[in-house]
């Protein structure tokens, strides 16, 4: 019963008291352990040169970080309850049993539209336990609980902004997993995976803009930031093989177009792995993640040097001038990072053997990307088991090779010029999609504990009152005012209310054992006045005090009965 979970200091003061002294010493002595085990390695840390050891070290130090947290708040909370006795908060069980009713689905969705559908709700559940049970001057003590996605550091924190956080990152995690399960090898699957990791993108830039302080690496602007780079260049990627599917065409513009396109890829993956290779980053991200991220930078870097070979050596002029139209040259003028003067360019695309010694050089750069991402390959153990990825590369590398041999003559004995830079450039820039909350409708859960706007974590409430009060000729001797939840208004000196102990200021929250915290003011006074019996039970409660002024709705009408 309520008025049981709130009664304050029980005749078991004394012993709940010794309790909690006793805990507080072994907590103490817990801190005192992990102070030492932390200056101990700090110490092999500072004095160790070999990084093996600095990393095992590294690691611990984060594990032991980690505990003196949890129990220097476990240490705030009993001093907590020294001052105020021992008490149990129904509040607690109340979020207890959202917890175990909720949380416990959503730790395991499904890797589908269901499954975000799932996480979104929890998420938008959180408002209303926040409202409901987290009050900013009161600590209920509740922990959440989180584990590093790539390291498996835990980090704990009482805020409820940090469960809010971590399922974000969930929402975030889901989408590029279903965006990595689509079949690219049509064009509506690549459509759906570019926008579940446009979406994934905005799941982790929403949450490295709102939420901050997080004590999990997960979580941090930095990490954050590496992922939502790395969203991006996926769909970038994604971009680039659907043009790839849709532009069957060996056109001079197409194939430069391609070359743009694959040189854009390239850009942006570099510029992940330039995260990931970070101080703070390099021992958070698996080394298999930026080996990958390297060799699709270096891989795609060839593609696009390839294709660049191909749009200058498979097209010659044709005798109507059909490669040299307006189009072409617009094209190629901005083909370049250092652009060449119109007049040189042009006349590339007019000689052929200019064009057939600038696409071997094309060719050259393209060959030698390919190795370079092989060997970054090869250095992987992880990457190397990957039968489809190490195919992909030799073939790409046999026929930049096999074109490079193709142009190659006997009589070039000009040393070969370097290829110009390709200028990046893509026709479709990613979205970064932030989640959209109102596409799942939640209700409140705790809705019979009253309107959210009286009965929430803001206002401090006296333990539940019965009260008999007794039906007499003239009136109860009480008037009532306002709606959901009905308030006392005022009691009337020596009348029946007052004899029961019905005090000005009570709100009604029951009426002989039904529910009245949502009735308006005429409905509860019906059921007061309605009543056969000569005696009515009356449920109320007794607002100490609130942050804020509580929000009950005034009604004109003011009724004395």
């Amino acid at each position: 019963p309520l008025d049981v979970l709130c009664s304050g200091c029980d005749p078991f003061a004394q012993t709940q008291r010794s309790k909690l002294q006793h805990r507080r010493a072994r907590i103490n002595q817990q801190i005192n352990k992990e102070m030492r085990m932390r200056a101990g390695a700090e110490n092999l840390f500072r004095a160790t040169t070999n990084n093996k050891v600095k990393e095992t070290v590294a690691l611990e130090l984060s594990f032991v970080n980690s505990n003196l947290q949890l129990l220097k708040e476990e240490l705030e909370e009993l001093n907590s309850n020294m001052e105020q006795g021992f008490c149990i908060s129904v509040t607690i069980l109340f979020f207890l049993l959202f917890f175990f009713s909720v949380c416990q689905a959503m730790r395991t969705p499904s890797r589908n539209q269901a499954g975000l559908e799932l996480l979104m709700e929890y998420y938008n559940q959180l408002y209303y336990v926040d409202q409901r049970f987290f009050s900013s001057h009161r600590n209920l003590g509740v922990h959440f609980h989180w584990y590093d996605s790539l390291t498996g550091v835990p980090s704990s924190q009482r805020a409820l902004a940090f469960e809010k956080g971590s399922v974000l990152f969930n929402i975030g995690a889901l989408h590029t997993q279903i965006g990595a399960r689509q079949d690219r090898s049509a064009t509506t699957s690549i459509d759906k995976a570019v926008d579940a990791f446009q979406r994934a993108a905005g799941a982790f830039n929403y949450l490295k803009e709102n939420f901050s302080n997080a004590p999990s690496l997960d979580m941090s602007a930095l990490s954050l930031s590496m992922l939502v780079r790395l969203m991006v260049a996926q769909v970038q990627e994604c971009v680039f093989e659907r043009i790839t599917i849709t532009s069957r065409d060996t056109k001079f513009t197409s194939q430069l177009q391609l070359a743009q396109e694959a040189a854009q890829v390239s850009d942006v993956y570099s510029l992940v792995h330039q995260t990931m290779t970070q101080p703070l980053m390099k021992d958070y991200v698996p080394f298999s993640w930026a080996s990958m991220v390297q060799v699709k930078s270096e891989h795609f870097r060839a593609l696009s040097h390839y294709y660049a070979a191909a749009a200058l050596c498979d097209h010659t002029v044709s005798s109507d001038g059909e490669e040299c139209d307006e189009e072409s040259d617009k094209a190629f003028l901005k083909f370049y990072v250092n652009i060449a003067s119109g007049q040189t360019l042009s006349q590339i695309l007019q000689d052929p053997e200019k064009r057939r010694k600038l696409g071997k050089a094309h060719l050259r750069r393209a060959v030698m990307r390919h190795e370079e991402a092989m060997r970054v390959h090869s250095l992987c153990k992880i990457l190397r088991k990957m039968d489809i990825l190490q195919d992909v590369l030799c073939q790409t590398h046999k026929r930049s090779l096999e074109k490079y041999l193709e142009l190659d003559r006997e009589d070039d004995f000009d040393e070969i010029a370097e290829a110009p830079e390709i200028q990046a450039y893509t026709q479709q820039k990613p979205d970064i999609t932030p989640p959209s909350f109102t596409t799942v409708q939640v209700s409140d859960i705790f809705q019979r504990l009253g309107p959210l706007s009286v009965f929430c974590a803001r206002a401090r409430w006296g333990p539940p009152r019965v009260i008999s009060l007794q039906k007499r000729e003239g009136g109860m001797g009480l008037t009532l005012r306002g709606d959901s939840p009905v308030l006392v208004a005022g009691v009337v000196p020596g009348g029946c209310a007052e004899e029961a102990g019905l005090r000005e200021g009570d709100y009604i929250v029951a009426v002989d054992g039904q529910d009245c915290k949502w009735a308006k003011h005429g409905e509860v006074v019906l059921m007061l006045t309605s009543s056969s019996d000569r005696e009515v039970e009356i449920s109320v409660v007794t607002l100490h005090s609130h942050d804020t002024q509580v929000n009950v709705t005034i009604c004109v009408q003011q009724v004395q009965i």
